[in-house]
């Protein structure tokens, strides 16, 4: 028998020999790979810190004492000593186990994540609290060097070294990688010292230029030498007690560490270096690409995907940003550390000087563009849909209510799949649509997409154009940097009695539904301004009104017609279609639509449900 076999929780391992341990991370990382071959997900960063998990469990008396994992897309290995070794098979799919934390599926994890940088301060927060109460545990935090990029992880160790008395370990997994190439004047500093020739340069001029009496004289300007260069000087600064580094693969350096700084008090802050991709020749020299990944034969590697017929919503972007800035010399692009999720390697590559990576710091992408505005230039910051809600402040104070020129493209907008709750864009329509001078649009289709970036760009104030992940619906894209009319809708189709307002993704599964219903289908377009005109007229000649959007119903763009029909004095029933009032687990895109009742027969049925059974009357579909 394997002795992965006979671990079913950590309890298991803390009974294995010490010689047994290097065996098991061995058996470990075999099946991460088969596994997530298997299933798809996050492999490189798994593949790094095996030996990291195997350590923190044989040590530290878990669940009782507390890890918190930064950003969790590395904890697969910590799902399977901890009981979920037979569920790996499921991992993000429908039903199954998430590919992060998650506190209602294991009292291993202790918090939930998937955004990044949150885990020092949530760790600080266990140990006080368990100060506190009495409790004698500890709490540790697990960060990447990525994630140390983002300005909360600095405030909460700003917060945890004043607080010299509380149980709090901080590791730095650092592996000089965050998703996209890491950036940032950090990474610089640990990547020098990473190189070793600094410091081994810095204690040999001791030995060169003293004499060899004056040993103890040498030994003190090698430890002034060692302070210039390795981050303990930053660190104990934070009043943390800094240990490192170390080899984040080495169990005979991790072990001991481990077990030494569980002896300590106060707040300790533990540097482990550890290689991305570890173990597997494929993942070591393509960390970026194995990053995340598909179902793959492991033998092989990642083959180069066949060219697909239809082009994602975020080549659309990428294309189109390349295309604007070489009509306009103004144009500056910024993502904070999504340059391959949001489609800017071939602008990076070809506008170098008007390319930032702002490293993982949403709060400063927003004030950086807003700075750039403010000069004349024409920024434009590509962000998720669910990191931009990181920064809201800087939305409204920063941007919008000094009606800066700044465009937002917002993808992955709506429910994303395997990623789960944590990266869903389900509320950008709710939280954009209050803020004021901002023009919001919903992309239907990838042509429209590219028209509305246009528009977006060359209004004079801030914009968002949000559009979902992956493929569009297969629409002929015209080259021609054309924008739309501001505030106007379309009738996709004409029919009787009920009129569809779609925004957005769900243009497409409506007008089928109007096909079957024989119902008017207008792609709304805007959700601010909204086309009132349109929605009035569609009022005045249609019995009753649907809303459809892929995004939360309460405060969404259905509420925008609502809205509207009050201010004008119109009684009209109205049905809204969208995401309910709950988070909605990972799974297969498709799936979960119809889940939720917003593919095209989910909205036939809702239409016939409220309308063709029951006397109308107005409603909100709450999922």
């Amino acid at each position: 028998m394997n002795l992965l076999d006979t671990i079913n929780s950590p309890a298991d391992v803390r009974k294995l020999s010490y010689s047994q341990l290097t065996p098991l991370a061995h058996e470990l990382r075999a099946y991460l790979l088969d596994s997530v071959s298997k299933t798809g997900g996050h492999l490189s960063s798994n593949l790094g810190t095996v030996e990291l998990t195997v350590a923190l469990h044989y040590v530290f008396n878990t669940p009782h004492d507390r890890i918190v994992w930064d950003v969790g897309h590395q904890t697969y290995s910590h799902k399977i000593l901890t009981g979920r070794r037979d569920r790996m098979h499921t991992l993000r799919q429908l039903g199954g186990i998430s590919g992060f934390p998650k506190r209602d599926e294991s009292e291993y994890d202790t918090f939930g994540t998937a955004h990044s940088s949150t885990s020092i301060s949530a760790a600080l927060g266990m140990a006080q609290a368990a100060k506190i109460k009495g409790d004698n545990r500890h709490a540790i935090a697990v960060i990447g060097d990525g994630s140390m990029t983002a300005g909360m992880a600095f405030e909460a160790l700003n917060n945890a070294g004043v607080q010299d008395d509380v149980n709090l370990l901080v590791i730095l997994n650092d592996n000089d990688m965050s998703i996209s190439p890491p950036v940032g004047a950090l990474n610089r500093y640990l990547a020098r010292l990473m190189s070793g020739q600094f410091y081994a340069a810095a204690k040999n001029v001791g030995k060169s230029v003293l004499p060899a009496p004056v040993l103890e004289l040498a030994k003190k300007l090698e430890e002034h030498a060692k302070g210039m260069v390795v981050p303990a000087t930053m660190f104990e600064e934070f009043g943390f007690n800094y240990i490192g580094p170390i080899d984040g693969h080495d169990l005979e350096s991790l072990i001991p560490t481990l077990q030494n700084i569980k002896q300590l008090k106060g707040p300790q802050f533990l540097h482990v270096v550890t290689k991305k991709g570890q173990g597997y020749k494929l993942a070591e020299a393509e960390p970026i690409l194995y990053h995340g990944t598909g179902k793959f034969n492991p033998a092989e590697g990642i083959k180069p995907a066949a060219t697909p017929a239809k082009k994602t919503y975020t080549e659309v972007f990428g294309d189109w940003l390349c295309d604007m800035a070489a009509a306009d010399k103004k144009l500056v692009g910024i993502t904070p550390a999504m340059r391959e999720g949001s489609g800017m390697v071939r602008f990076d590559q070809e506008y170098p000087d008007r390319y930032f990576d702002v490293g993982i710091a949403e709060q400063h992408s927003v004030t950086f563009g807003a700075g750039l505005a403010c000069e004349g230039l024409k920024p434009v910051v590509a962000i998720y849909s669910t990191f931009l809600q990181r920064a809201y402040d800087q939305l409204i104070h920063d941007v919008a209510l000094q009606n800066l020129d700044v465009t937002f493209a917002l993808d992955r907008a709506g429910l994303v799949g395997a990623d789960g709750a944590t990266h869903a864009g389900n509320y950008d329509l709710a939280y954009l649509r209050c803020i004021p001078n901002m023009v919001v649009m919903a992309a239907s289709d990838e042509n429209e997409c590219r028209q509305m970036l246009t528009t977006g760009y060359h209004y004079p104030g801030p914009a968002a154009i949000r559009y979902p992940r992956g493929a569009g619906v297969g629409a002929a894209i015209k080259p021609e940097l054309i924008s739309i009319e501001i505030g106007k809708g379309e009738i996709k189709r004409h029919g009787q009695k009920i009129a569809i307002l779609a925004f957005g993704s769900m243009v497409a599964p409506s007008v089928t539904a109007g096909e079957t219903l024989n119902a008017t289908v207008a792609n709304m377009r805007f959700v601010k301004p909204l086309d009132v005109e349109l929605v009035k007229q569609l009022a005045a000649d249609h019995d009753c009104l649907v809303t459809v959007e892929e995004g939360c119903i309460m405060g969404g763009a259905g509420s925008a017609v609502a809205e509207a029909l009050a201010a004008e004095g119109v009684i009209k029933p109205v049905l809204m279609l969208g995401l309910p009032d709950k988070f909605i687990d990972h799974g297969d895109p498709a799936k979960l639509l119809s889940s939720v009742g917003l593919d095209a027969a989910g909205i036939t049925a809702s239409i016939k449900q409220r309308y063709l059974s029951d006397e109308p009357r107005l409603v909100v579909n709450n999922g």
